[in-house]
């Protein structure tokens, strides 16, 4: 579970997204420069992957090292089924 610090910054940075991709449809609509607009979405992409960073840091110091402290065999196979496929998904999508 995230602290609400680790929710403001995560917010904080979803709402500058939201501001870029608003940003991006206007240059859209304005017929910019290809290439212009292919930069932004790049900043985007890796502003998300930032955020992605920040969330599942705090999985791993949450939800994850709970599971491994606990005896329950069950939770600690989940977690670490749940981390290997977002792993293998973010390996798949780059």
């Amino acid at each position: 579970m995230m602290t609400v610090k680790q929710k403001s910054d995560v917010a904080n940075r979803l709402s500058r997204i939201e501001g870029q991709v608003r940003g991006i449809q206007r240059m859209v609509q304005e017929d910019r420069y290809c290439m212009d607009i292919l930069a932004q979405t790049r900043s985007i992409t890796a502003a998300l992957r930032k955020v992605e960073n920040l969330v599942m840091e705090t999985h791993l110091h949450t939800c994850v090292a709970e599971a491994m402290r606990s005896t329950d065999e069950h939770d600690q196979d989940e977690k670490v089924k749940e981390i290997m496929t977002i792993l293998a998904d973010m390996r798949k999508y780059g």
